[in-house]
């Protein structure tokens, strides 16, 4: 059983940071894509940045240049760093890693709770 555990959410407000955090708990034996997901009110959950297992990342075209993923692969951890927060990052972010568990026989995409982040003056 793999559970994904986010922190760091919150209020902000226009230009300021946060930072979120995501640990992935349990019988993970490896763990290879770790990232983030949002979604708005009445939107689409769309991808905002992921970072492979050797360090390969990918980043959404609107957070290129303020956001930046970070992963401390021995405790199965995966940060990001919002900078420069604008009121359409509004949205709740979700934690997601592809990971092969202990005794599984496959690879497995988790996704946490989520935690909501809200940008307003």
């Amino acid at each position: 059983q793999v559970q994904l555990v986010e922190s760091g959410g919150g209020l902000a407000q226009p230009g300021e940071s946060l930072r979120l955090s995501c640990v992935a708990f349990g019988s993970v034996y490896r763990a290879n894509l770790m990232g983030w997901y949002r979604q708005a009110p009445g939107k689409q959950r769309e991808l905002v940045a992921t970072m492979t297992g050797d360090g390969m990342t990918n980043y959404a075209d609107s957070v290129k240049g303020r956001f930046v993923i970070s992963r401390d692969n021995a405790n199965n951890t995966v940060y990001m760093r919002m900078n420069s927060l604008k009121a359409e990052d509004t949205a709740v972010y979700y934690c997601i890693a592809r990971v092969f568990a202990s005794g599984a026989t496959s690879w497995f995409t988790y996704w946490g709770q989520g935690t909501q982040v809200t940008v307003s003056s």
